[in-house]
């Protein structure tokens, strides 16, 4: 019966482990091998601190996922017993193999693995060999009542269950702290109950873990965002000055005298004028120019005045057309005789052809305008990118 609870418990504690293996893909197995040593108590009607006795153990043990392990456990050294009504006891030495699965109940229920503490339930079988009970001999009770005292067969099953405190797993060396509770055959003690022994041990252990890489490291990758600065050219409208060139017509004006002496008309040279005032008329077709002529009233008589000032002027106007080329539509001729007299102080002088032209000028002049242009111009801009770490 209690073999069947024993692998009831072993199939339960492997179901589990291999769930949380599954839950725990990343993680990896590791080995170790641990010396314990402790007391030991074989039960029997008699006070306790008269059975106890110093045990020792030696284990290798292998984790395959994060909750199931196996070891090969070793404990062996001495044992006691003995009869309470006669205050008589004895010892004997025993080794005991056995093979237990541990299953680790902290990292079944508990995601963290890099805990300080391991609570950690184990089970197991094994057999037990127990020899050198001289002092159960010695004794001097009577046989009937020792019978198995002089059994030469004392190898036994060993049935196990216990509890194991460890430190953390993941570093190399750890120190353990293990209870445990082992059912024997009725003769392991050499006495008589008609039901199995029982030995309890209590034991400290240091142990080395070799192998260990413990929950492998999985990069996920972390997707963020962050904020960066850019330069980017960008149109940009602005005002700027300018020069700008433009075109004005402007008022001229050409006034020129030429003098002649008394009867005289065509004589006289005046090729400079004549030059000037054909340059002035090229240089402004829509232009008027009118020549008139005068006499002086101080000599000879106004109807002869007023033919000398008539030929002096169309003399001038002939040269002009004929010299020059000058468009002869520009030209208005007129003779005042010597009806008026330009220069009253000088009457010599009134015999002339004065020259009157009036007309425009376009002329280019610069002036500073403001104006819209469109620019690139290098800006900062704030941008989310993304990064993947």
């Amino acid at each position: 019966m209690k073999t069947k609870r024993l692998m009831t418990l072993a199939a339960s504690m492997l179901l589990l482990g291999g769930t949380a293996s599954a839950q725990e893909q990343s993680w990896q197995s590791f080995s170790y091998v641990e010396v314990q040593g402790g007391l030991q108590l074989t039960s029997t009607n008699a006070p306790m601190d008269k059975l106890m006795m110093p045990t020792a153990a030696l284990s290798f043990g292998h984790y395959f996922t994060p909750v199931v392990g196996a070891r090969l456990h070793v404990n062996a050294w001495q044992s006691k017993s003995g009869f309470k009504d006669l205050d008589k006891y004895y010892k004997w030495k025993y080794v005991t193999p056995s093979v237990d699965l541990m299953l680790n109940l902290s990292n079944l229920f508990c995601q963290n693995q890099d805990r300080f503490l391991n609570v950690i339930l184990l089970g197991g079988v094994g057999l037990n060999y127990a020899w050198d009970n001289d002092e159960l001999k010695d004794l001097g009770m009577a046989p009937q009542r020792i019978p198995l005292a002089w059994d030469d067969n004392r190898l036994s099953h060993n049935l196990r269950a216990g509890l194991r405190f460890e430190t953390n797993q993941s570093k190399p060396l750890g120190l353990s702290l293990e209870l445990n509770a082992n059912s024997l055959d009725d003769r392991f003690n050499s006495k008589v109950n008609d039901q199995d022994d029982w030995q309890f041990t209590a034991m400290l252990g240091l142990n080395f873990r070799f192998g260990y890489k413990g929950k492998k490291e999985v990069h996920i990758p972390v997707t963020r965002q962050i904020e960066e600065t850019v330069w980017e050219e960008v149109p940009v409208v602005k005002k700027v000055k300018k020069t700008q060139p433009y075109e004005i017509e402007k008022p001229v004006q050409l006034h020129k005298e030429v003098f002649y002496d008394i009867r005289v008309s065509d004589n006289v040279d005046p090729s400079v004028i004549q030059a000037e005032v054909a340059d002035f008329m090229k240089k402004n077709p829509q232009s008027k120019v009118t020549i008139v002529g005068y006499a002086d009233k101080g000599t000879g008589n106004a109807r002869l005045n007023k033919m000398y000032a008539q030929r002096r002027a169309e003399t001038f106007k002939k040269d002009l057309i004929e010299k020059h080329g000058v468009n002869p539509d520009m030209l208005i001729v007129d003779s005042k005789g010597d009806t008026v007299q330009p220069f009253p102080d000088n009457n010599d002088k009134n015999r002339c052809v004065i020259i009157d032209a009036e007309g425009k000028m376009t002329v280019k002049e610069f002036r500073e305008i403001e104006v819209e242009e469109t620019v690139m111009e290098k800006r900062e801009k704030k941008v989310m990118r993304t990064i993947t770490e």
